[in-house]
């Protein structure tokens, strides 16, 4: 009788569509091929959370184990470690790192929890072979999403206590940030602008964070809202029998304007479109 799991079929699946007479493109990937798919893959569950529809969730879910069981199937061929070495060390890296649940410590809140893992982590770090002195900002990839990395980096200063005293703080200094990059775009200093809106956007980022707002998730809601307001827009020219490309401003602002008090009323836009403004 076969007592295997579901996810122990999944990695004997694909052993077997890497074996001699598996398939040819699986056969064929790497490490370095995999990566496109491994964005690919986040970002299309990333959309099925926002959809909220558990058939297309729970998809996108198993789309995802797939690019993991892949990799760590390749990285297993080439005696590095196997599945089972995977998720032997998350697993027991869970459990180290929660003490407040699996030891004696407490943590009373969720920040407590945070701080628990990150100095655990950091003194992991620091006692690895060739392991330097630990900075808090270690661990936020580089690669993530500029507004999103702000996000992560400011908030593991946080941790230590570099921090915001008051919401009131962060206001002033978003105020300051606009009339610098004002000043700059006056004065004509390209480089200056860059420098500075890169300023306004991490402050921003930092305003989202201390409000409990993820920055990153407020503007794909905005994206959202635009794409949603803007094909109204499109439409309502096109009923007028105006190409979208030849209408003037007056005639696209005046129909944004209805589009988006029709929004507000309750009128009009997909689910998660009604925050605020985007124009």
């Amino acid at each position: 009788m076969d007592e295997r799991t579901p996810f122990e079929d999944l990695v004997a699946v694909m052993a077997r569509l890497r074996g001699p007479d598996g398939c040819p493109w699986d056969r064929q990937q790497t490490l370095e091929s995999l990566r496109g798919f491994l964005v690919e893959e986040t970002y299309e569950l990333l959309e099925a959370i926002d959809r909220r529809e558990p058939g297309h969730l729970r998809e996108e879910l198993g789309d995802l184990l797939l690019e993991v069981v892949f990799l760590a199937e390749i990285c297993s061929e080439e005696g590095l470690f196997t599945m089972d070495d995977v998720v032997r060390g998350i697993r027991d890296k869970l459990v180290r790192r929660h003490p407040h649940v699996f030891g004696g410590k407490q943590a009373g809140s969720p920040h407590e929890a945070i701080q628990h893992w990150e100095e655990i982590k950091n003194k992991e770090r620091a006692a690895s072979p060739g392991g330097k002195e630990p900075c808090l900002l270690d661990g936020v990839p580089v690669h993530l999403p500029a507004l999103l990395r702000a996000h992560r980096l400011s908030t593991k200063a946080s941790l230590s206590g570099f921090d915001w005293k008051a919401i009131e703080d962060l206001h002033a200094k978003l105020t300051e940030e606009i009339a610098e990059f004002r000043d700059a775009a006056a004065a004509g200093d390209r480089a200056g602008m860059e420098e500075e809106l890169g300023d306004l956007l991490f402050t921003v980022a930092n305003v989202g964070r201390y409000s409990g707002i993820d920055p990153e998730m407020a503007l794909q809601a905005a994206n959202r809202k635009f794409i949603s307001r803007f094909l109204r827009v499109e439409e309502e020219l096109r009923r007028r029998g105006v190409e979208p490309g030849k209408a003037t401003l007056e005639e696209m602002e005046a129909i944004w304007d209805r589009v988006k008090a029709d929004d507000r009323a309750g009128g009009g836009g997909p689910a998660g479109d009604q925050s605020t403004s985007s124009r």
